[in-house]
């Protein structure tokens, strides 16, 4: 798959999970839940213990309808084991050039983090595709968003911080090519209280909300 087709897939469900657990199994839980849901891309960070291998794992078992994607990546070591593992995209909350120069050679979407218009744009030109907007919600959510779109149209941004059911049609009003949704989507305390239909029918909404117009 190339990054134009990851790209437009994204840019498809706008609903971008973010995945931390506790533990491998966990993950894999949250996971199946959210495929339940509808939901078809899954970010799985780096602060879940063997990340690398539930990346690995999550692709193999259902890389042919979902986009599977690693988060927190902070360096390119950590970039190209994820992409060998079956990663077709990585983000970071900040901006790290060797990883982006990794994601480039390899010819992947790379989604690196920034907060300030000077951090977005040097993102931007250092050849990020996507510029993660983090943590969006210090600096005002949705309409923080619309006050970096008014100058810089031209660069795709993805606010992650703060998004929730309630607002998350604000940030798609204000420009978001897509959001990044952490504990309000992947409630862990759901699967633990043995509540997982909750978490199917929160992800079910997500993806109702990502599609509308």
């Amino acid at each position: 798959m190339n990054k134009q087709s990851v790209l437009e897939w994204i840019a498809r469900g706008r609903i971008v999970p973010v995945v931390r657990a506790g533990s491998a199994g966990e993950a894999l839980q949250a996971v199946e839940a959210l495929l339940e849901g509808g939901i078809d891309v899954l970010e799985i960070t780096m602060t879940v213990p063997g990340a690398v291998e539930v990346v690995r794992e999550v692709a193999a078992r259902h890389g042919e309808r979902a986009l599977v994607g690693a988060g927190t990546v902070l360096d390119a070591r950590t970039a190209e084991a994820c992409v060998e593992a079956g990663a077709r995209f990585v983000v970071s909350p900040a901006l790290d050039e060797a990883t982006v120069r990794a994601c480039v050679a390899m010819n992947v979407v790379h989604a690196p983090g920034a907060l300030t218009p000077t951090e977005v744009v040097a993102a931007h030109r250092a050849g990020g595709d996507v510029v993660k907007v983090f943590p969006c919600d210090a600096l005002g959510g949705a309409s923080y968003l619309k006050s970096l779109k008014a100058p810089l149209p031209h660069i795709p941004l993805m606010p992650t911080g703060g998004v929730t059911l309630e607002n998350v049609g604000t940030f798609f009003a204000a420009g978001a090519v897509a959001v990044g949704v952490g504990s309000n989507l992947v409630d862990l305390k759901l699967l633990r209280d043995g509540r997982r239909d909750e978490l199917v029918a929160r992800a079910r909404a997500f993806c109702d909300a990502g599609r509308a117009p």
